[in-house]
Formats: structure tokens, C-alpha cells, sequence
């Protein structure tokens, strides 16, 4: 069963937006932006709107995410990001995956903010 799931995740490919559209989307409340990447690079630097759990920890921490908002997946470059919006659609969220991740929100010229809030913050 577990094996058949996992198959499944794999090969399903999650929607997609670009920066621009996750920006607006996070502002306006619609959705919301969910950082994958582990502590140190979320430090080093995330979109100030971002909420964080770091990848290894999701399964654990799926209650404190909205059921009734779009939940926009970001990492550095998309891949974990992937993995973590397939494992949320397969829990019932609605998901999109953060196309290119914090790297293109950076080059977009989109803000990015360390952990005490100072910008600029950098992507690891």
C-alpha cells in the first residue's frame, strides 16, 4: 500500500506558478507561501510572508497548515518543493509548487529577508 502511494507521488507532477504569481497570491491572502528548506538556509534568507517547515518535519506538522487556502511549495531551486507539494496533495491540500524557488523569486528581484527580518537577505 505504502509503496503504491509513494509510486504515485513520484510521478505526479503539482501545478505550478512563477514568483510573480506566488507573491501576489501570499499578499492577497489567498494563499500561502510554505518554505521547505531546512533552518540555515531559511535564516540565511526567505520571502518575508513565508511560513517554514522544513521538509523532513511535514508529515509531523500537517495540522498547521490551512485546509482552506492554496499552499504555494518553495525550496531553493523546485525539487524539494515538488516532493513536499506531492505529499501535501496526496493528504488533501490544495498545492501548487514554487516554480525555480527562492533562487527565481531572488533573480525577479522579489524581497528576501534573513530571520530577524533585515534585508537582503541571501538563498542558500
Amino acid at each position: 500500500m505504502i509503496g503504491r502511494l509513494l509510486a504515485g507521488l513520484l510521478r505526479r507532477t503539482p501545478p505550478a506558478v512563477g514568483p510573480g504569481e506566488a507573491h501576489a497570491a501570499s499578499n492577497h491572502g489567498t494563499a500561502v507561501l510554505l518554505d521547505v528548506r531546512e533552518p540555515g538556509e531559511w535564516q540565511a534568507g526567505h520571502a518575508p510572508q513565508a511560513d517554514h517547515i522544513p521538509l523532513g518535519q511535514l508529515e509531523d506538522r500537517l495540522a498547521e497548515l490551512p485546509r482552506d487556502r492554496q499552499i504555494i511549495t518553495v525550496c531553493r531551486s523546485g525539487r524539494r518543493s515538488v516532493l513536499a507539494a506531492r505529499l501535501l496533495t496526496a493528504r488533501g491540500y490544495q498545492t501548487i509548487n514554487l516554480t525555480g524557488g527562492m533562487t527565481a523569486w531572488a533573480v525577479a528581484g522579489l524581497p528576501v529577508v534573513t530571520a530577524t527580518g533585515h534585508r537582503p537577505g541571501r538563498i542558500l
